[in-house]
């Protein structure tokens, strides 16, 4: 079969796929919406139903404590056997009712009915319809706090839902009673602005406190709707999704309600808005496959021209792919990958570079005819007066010279350069004897770390040279701890010091990435930990003149065989 090109294949492809994710979004995005609508009516009906409640029982509550609060006022009292300081009564009384939401008319009545404080006192049948329903009942039982509701109107026009009322007593005697009516439409503000259609309040039996909306109002002012599963009812022919819920104290229940049929037809025209966009989508994708599989395929040819002149070995063959789509994206990722490969390259020269010098300069510092003549001239006399210990010189000295011309192995476990730092530092001190002390403080935990062959030894030679040149005595301190994740090494010695400005000049040089004077022992070591393990790792130098110097080395704490490279 005939291979097809890939303007080919593609362009074919973009036209038979695109009709089936267009139809998949349309499903999918009609199932998320009637999912979505679903639980946006159930998640604000419930809300909705929190809050009305948490209202509620706020009101009732404060009513609740107030009247507490009343019933054993003194001026309440006093009030009622004497009739005298109603004003102080009206006080009290308006000093509350002006601060709630939900305000009430309010009646105290002595034990004989007679009204001594009234806000409405006009109102002959409101106040026999409280002396003939509301005092019986609060005279069977008095230690109970009535609440009634039940719709009473008054004069200016206002219209009362909740009753509560309770018995004053003194000395176990009634001697009045309290009693607050509570206005429907403060209740009625206090549900506004909901996100539910319906909100409507009841008691244990169902009696309407205050709703929203008067269709739900049945028989004997209760809400009996049709219900259909315990979450949907059905009211004057309409479905609504509905939520109860119940005050803590029980004795209220709030019902909120939202129209399912308003979520239908919001649906129907996102499907239908949904269907004309898809068609117009599918119409302008086809318009668009020529040109975008033509315009994919120029970016194409360029990444493969690239690529080839990489395989033959071209490490400048960038790319330039200006489209705005993956295919710029991918021509980015290829230019910053040839410039890792750039990176790398010169990286590895570098540490190659550092790496002989390094070597070189090791060998030079340790073997240089003066230090070997001394230490064979030891060797000769140590051979007279002590054998064992010449064999121990001869052992060090053959174990150094291998140990050093080994290039085959770039990282040593801590514990095993150690032993070949020891016989360095041995063999120095049998040239300067008691004039040179050293001492190695390193745990042993550390000790089974990785580190590069011979990290300290230029640090140390840089110790001994330099720190005789002001004194005959010189000691050294060889330190090691973890710091996070990583592992500082430190070389103090006693010597004479560096001045600032000659400080400050070595500083400079190592930190210079291109420095000419790549030799010095500080500068290699430097350049070596960073190429090797980064930026952030390297020397820190600190010295005083006439005090000492101290060499910090940071590289990363490799464990058992896990190499920081």
């Amino acid at each position: 079969m005939k291979k097809k090109s890939f303007k080919d294949a593609t362009k074919s492809l973009f036209l038979k796929y695109t009709v089936i994710p267009i139809l998949a979004l349309i499903v999918l995005f009609t199932i998320f919406t009637i999912v979505i609508f679903h639980l946006k009516a159930v998640y604000d009906a419930k809300q909705s139903g929190v809050h009305i409640g948490e209202k509620i029982e706020n009101v009732y509550k404060t009513y609740q404590e107030e009247m507490e609060r009343m019933i054993s006022s003194s001026v309440v009292m006093e009030s009622l056997q004497t009739h005298s300081d109603i004003n102080l009564v009206y006080e009290a009384f308006y000093n509350f009712n002006n601060q709630q939401e939900v305000k009430s008319s309010f009646y105290l009545v002595d034990n004989q009915h007679v009204f001594v404080a009234s806000t409405n006192k006009s109102n002959e049948e409101v106040n026999d319809a409280i002396l003939d329903q509301i005092v019986p009942h609060l005279r069977e039982e008095p230690n109970k706090l009535l609440t009634l509701v039940e719709k009473t109107s008054f004069s200016h026009g206002q219209t009362s839902s909740i009753t509560l009322g309770k018995a004053v007593k003194q000395n176990n005697r009634i001697i009045g009673y309290l009693i607050y009516k509570l206005y429907e439409e403060d209740f009625q503000r206090l549900i506004f602005g909901e996100k539910t259609d319906i909100v409507v309040v009841t008691d244990t039996y169902n009696h309407i406190v205050v709703t929203s909306n008067e269709i739900v109002q049945g028989l004997m002012n209760k809400f009996q709707p049709e219900k259909i599963t315990n979450s949907r009812a059905q009211i004057k022919n309409e479905n609504y999704y509905m939520n109860q819920i119940k005050t803590e104290d029980g004795l209220f229940r709030i019902y909120t309600l939202n129209n399912t049929g308003t979520d239908r037809v919001v649906l129907i025209l996102y499907i239908l808005f949904i269907g004309i966009t898809g068609l117009f989508l599918f119409v302008l994708l086809r318009i668009l496959a020529e040109k975008m599989s033509s315009k994919n395929v120029d970016s194409i040819d360029k990444l493969l021209v690239a690529v080839s002149q990489l395989k033959k070995g071209d490490l400048t063959s960038y790319v330039d792919i200006d489209t705005g789509d993956e295919f710029e994206t991918l021509a980015n990722q290829y230019n910053i990958m040839l410039d890792s490969l750039n990176a790398l390259v010169k990286r590895n020269q570098e540490l190659s570079e550092i790496k002989k010098v390094n070597e070189m300069k090791i060998l030079q510092s340790q073997f240089n005819p003066h230090f070997l003549f001394n230490v064979l001239e030891t060797l000769r006399y140590t051979m007279i007066s002590n054998v064992d210990k010449a064999q121990d010189i001869i052992l060090s000295l053959s174990s150094l010279l291998r140990y050093s011309i080994n290039q085959t192995v770039d990282y040593v476990v801590l514990e095993q350069d150690l032993y070949y730092t020891i016989d360095y530092l041995k063999l120095h001190q049998l040239r300067f004897r008691d004039r040179l002390h050293y001492e190695i403080d390193i745990p042993e935990e550390i000790q089974g770390a990785f580190v590069p062959k011979l990290l300290l030894q230029p640090i140390i030679e840089n110790a001994i040279k330099y720190g005789y040149q002001r004194q005959t005595n010189l000691n050294i301190l060889i330190k090691a701890v973890v710091k996070g994740e990583c592992i500082v090494f430190t070389v103090e010695d006693d010597g004479g010091g560096i001045a600032p400005e000659k400080l400050n000049d070595i500083q400079r040089k190592i930190q210079n990435d291109r420095n000419s004077q790549i030799g010095i022992g500080l500068y290699n070591t430097h350049q070596r930990v960073r190429l090797q393990y980064g930026n952030d790792y390297g020397l820190i130098i600190h010295s005083v003149l006439g005090e000492g110097t101290t060499v910090q080395i940071t590289i990363p704490y490799s464990k058992g065989g896990e190499l920081h490279v």
